[in-house]
């Protein structure tokens, strides 16, 4: 456990009582909030930006915020009781007309403001008072950092080490797949971190070499990067059941927010070609995400084609637990995406025990390497095929993808925040509790 009080920010964690389900970040922002707001024997303050600049709760005060957050997106359901599942069940049966389920979007909001009312801005503390301690302040979702006026309390207390979790830098590298604001807001992150960061942590080596670069250009070629893979939710590795596809009703899983980066479009082409080569027999396909943004031509097919109205299920809201068994009926899952900055689905469903077909880019191979079917992300006939073949399994292709799954062992949460936690420890060792370095000092006018 490192010595160094953690001033967790909780603000993008305590803002998702207001969402159905976690995404990605939501789920690496409640493990680390878990564990340094959780552990035994850890000294943890959660913050929160407010209106009137960041306040510090006590350890327990912040564990209240996670307890809340994880209630609320009903993390400890039972699949066998949720009924948004079982709606889904229905509809690959062909059982129920209705294609597109969505879990109400009601909030924590009296739960927010009980807590807001016991805890509120005015009890909380300013962070200077615990600069003398040499604390971290940890920020692992990315949130607000591309607002300078959000950062200035850290250079105003420069004994408090910040430290930045960056997922990517995928705006700046494929900024066509983005909002056009999303490259200048991705730039504002990157230049807080160089000029207010201690450290930064990353998921891969793809995005540890991307962000070196960077960073090198921003003045910081001394900042240090841990690379911290990303661990899949406890749930994902426990045993449940073997994964025993339906070859009767067979159907496929795609995760992710519908958006051009994650390359629905050329899956919903593939499918209404199954369904026009196969009618009736061709599989089904779950798709497990948000309506997002950029996305009118995919929105086009999944409301307007008369073809794949009977074969395209979409679902949103599924607690972890029904995303595990949604996941362990399937055929695979499908990961067509451009660029990814990690891929925790491929972790998730690796680790259960289910088949991955993905996009044959580097970070993918860094985390599943030889264990998945990869795919250029271009190559339509190519991902119809292997679509095909894992349907009937007629040549043997699932069958031989979970035999590569025998012995698999993914990155653990244990491993991950233990590394976290010394990487963290070893920070003053490096150079003191000095602050900022010397370097980011000299750039920050330019920044």
């Amino acid at each position: 456990m490192t010595s160094r009080p953690v001033l967790y920010d909780l603000t993008r964690l305590f803002s998702r009582v207001f969402n159905r389900t976690p995404n990605g970040i939501d789920r690496v922002d409640f493990a680390f909030a878990d564990h340094f707001l959780g552990a035994r024997g850890a000294t943890g303050y959660g913050l929160l930006m407010t209106p009137i600049g960041p306040r510090v709760y006590s350890q327990a005060a912040a564990r209240e915020v996670v307890d809340l957050v994880r209630r609320h997106w009903g993390e400890e359901v039972v699949p066998d009781q949720d009924r948004h599942l079982t709606h889904v069940s229905a509809a690959l049966r062909d059982d129920s007309p209705e294609r597109r389920f969505s879990k109400g979007r009601a909030g924590q909001f009296a739960e927010s403001l009980r807590w807001m009312a016991r805890h509120g801005v005015w009890l909380g503390q300013a962070p200077g008072r615990l600069a003398a301690d040499g604390a971290v302040y940890l920020n692992v979702s990315q949130y607000l950092i591309d607002f300078d006026l959000c950062l200035r309390w850290l250079g105003a207390n420069p004994a408090i080490d910040g430290v930045f979790f960056l997922h990517d830098l995928l705006p700046l590298q494929l900024p066509e797949y983005f909002r056009p604001t999303e490259y200048r807001r991705h730039e504002h992150r990157l230049r807080g971190v160089a000029r207010r960061g201690r450290a930064a942590i990353v998921s891969s080596q793809s995005v540890r070499s991307a962000l070196a670069r960077h960073m090198a250009g921003l003045g910081r070629p001394d900042l240090p990067i841990l690379v911290a893979p990303l661990a899949p939710d406890p749930t994902f590795s426990t045993v449940e059941t073997a994964a025993t596809a339906d070859p009767e009703a067979p159907y496929f899983v795609m995760c992710g927010t519908i958006e051009p980066r994650k390359n629905h479009l050329l899956i919903l082409q593939v499918w209404r070609d199954l369904v026009a080569r196969l009618g009736d027999r061709a599989p089904k396909l779950v798709l497990v995400g948000e309506r997002g943004w950029e996305n009118e031509h995919i929105i086009d097919l999944l409301d307007r084609s008369v073809s794949l109205r009977r074969h395209v299920v979409e679902v949103s809201g599924l607690p972890t637990p029904s995303l595990k068994r949604l996941m362990l009926g399937a055929r695979a899952l499908l990961m067509p995406s451009f660029g990814e900055g990690y891929g925790l689905p491929i972790v998730e469903a690796l680790a259960a025990g289910v088949p991955v077909i993905a996009s044959d880019i580097p970070v993918f191979h860094e985390i599943g390497g030889g264990r998945m079917t990869m795919i250029d992300p271009t190559d339509g006939p190519g991902w119809l095929a292997a679509i095909r073949a894992y349907a009937d399994d007629a040549g043997g292709a699932r069958t031989q993808a979970l035999a590569r799954l025998n012995g698999y062992r993914g990155p653990a949460w244990a491993s991950t925040l233990a590394a976290v936690e010394s990487f963290l420890a070893g920070l003053p060792e490096e150079r003191g509790r000095c602050g900022a370095p010397s370097e980011a000092r000299k750039t920050e006018a330019a920044l």
